[in-house]
């Protein structure tokens, strides 16, 4: 659950115009956050980052699913958007199956040196600009 800040954080942007992807940047700096604190880890920094879009989407955020993006994680992308306008109730017992998954992974997953590497990794995958 993001918190009411990062809420209003992203709905700032939004009211400045900014795009989708600025917005959900909030969900994505305030997962870091968590991760770095302790509260849960992850197995790696895409999965710290796809749970943030993944909040985002479900928060509001009117954020399409990746361009090159497999059936599942367009299927997910899809799900997401739609819990966002029908606000059913989340299975507690999944939630805390969820939770105790994530907290048995690292939380070094989110260090500097490994966001530094994806962001590498990450823009030598992307077009050169002319």
């Amino acid at each position: 659950m993001p918190l009411k800040s990062t809420i209003e954080k992203a709905r700032k942007d939004a009211a400045e115009g900014k795009s989708p992807s600025t917005q959900a940047g909030e969900f994505v700096h305030e997962e870091i956050d968590r991760i770095r604190k302790g509260e849960h880890g992850a197995r790696s920094p895409k999965q710290a980052i796809a749970i943030g879009l993944s909040e985002a989407r479900r928060a509001g955020v009117k954020l399409p699913p990746p361009e090159n993006a497999s059936p599942e994680v367009r299927k997910k992308a899809d799900q997401d958007s739609r819990a966002a306008v029908e606000h059913k109730p989340v299975s507690r017992k999944r939630s805390q199956a969820t939770l105790k998954a994530l907290k048995r992974e690292s939380t070094t997953s989110v260090s500097p040196s490994a966001l530094s590497e994806q962001a590498r990794t990450a823009g030598r995958n992307r077009s050169k600009t002319k």
